[in-house]
């Protein structure tokens, strides 16, 4: 299993990555709606009350380091992170160590995840969770609310800009906060003509699988004041961290560096306390 997932990690680096997932993502959707008509998705979110200021807020605060700690099993490049992962155990160890919200990987063929890893996520914790995907269409914004996430992953590399200021709106619509991810200027720029109001910096590119923390650092610079900035991939210290938010990041999404840890809530704990 290791040496496949290998394989695919160095097949995918080769390629384009987001190229490959967000087409096996509009595969899954397509089948998923066949499953399950949009109209009765809508029935299933209506049930649902998500929390979307709690999250835009807990990222705001200036009281604490605030971290969307996150429950990942796999990871393209890595390979397996946890064979015995169970995201609700790790969720609450996050929760115990002072996690500001739960980042939840539901991508299925590249990272092992599941759109119900987010409702036993939900019920396990009491922080906001955050559904992390490629979102692709309005569908996933209704599964993501009947599953009981209180924000979304909206990535700009992986969506025209008219499908981008859509899904804003959309989450919008549905009390779901949306985190918009950027990789570089010209994407920051869209994230902004979106109406985005928390925008993440996600350090690795998604088509090189490159990771370059100087990148929060260059796009800090050209975030507006009263936007939320996020700061993701590759952090692994409170140097780190401390630095980053003395240049105006208000939050950190971290995940890779706590899921390869025996204990992924004492590290979490570690790193806040050190």
């Amino acid at each position: 299993m290791r040496a496949r997932t290998l394989d695919r990690a160095d097949e995918v680096a080769r390629g384009d990555l987001l190229e490959a997932i967000v087409g096996a993502t509009r595969a899954r959707v397509d089948a998923a709606q066949h499953t399950l008509p949009e109209a009765e998705m809508r029935r299933k979110a209506a049930d649902r009350r998500p929390r979307c200021r709690e999250f835009s807020a807990g990222l705001a605060r200036r009281d604490r380091v605030n971290v969307i700690a996150e429950c990942k099993r796999r990871s393209p490049v890595n390979g397996v992170l946890r064979w015995a992962y169970d995201p609700a155990a790790i969720a609450q160890g996050y929760d115990r160590a002072g996690a500001a919200a739960i980042s939840v990987l539901t991508e299925p063929t590249f990272f092992d995840g599941r759109i119900t890893h987010v409702s036993e996520v939900r019920a396990a914790v009491s922080v906001p969770v955050l559904r992390k995907d490629f979102i692709v269409c309005e569908y996933q914004l209704l599964e993501t609310r009947a599953a009981g996430a209180d924000a979304v992953l909206l990535i700009v590399a992986a969506l025209e800009d008219g499908t981008l200021r859509r899904l804003v709106r959309a989450a919008e619509g549905l009390d779901l906060a949306a985190l918009v991810e950027v990789h570089d200027e010209r994407e920051l720029e869209c994230a902004l003509a979106a109406g985005a109001s928390i925008i993440g910096v996600n350090n690795r590119d998604l088509r090189t699988l490159e990771v370059d923390v100087a990148t929060s650092t260059r796009l800090i610079e050209l975030i507006p004041r009263g936007i939320t900035a996020v700061a993701e991939s590759g952090l692994r210290s409170m140097a780190e961290v401390r630095t980053l938010r003395e240049s105006g990041y208000g939050a950190f999404l971290i995940g890779e560096a706590l899921m390869a840890a025996p204990d992924p809530g004492r590290a979490l704990e570690s790193l806040l306390t050190n």
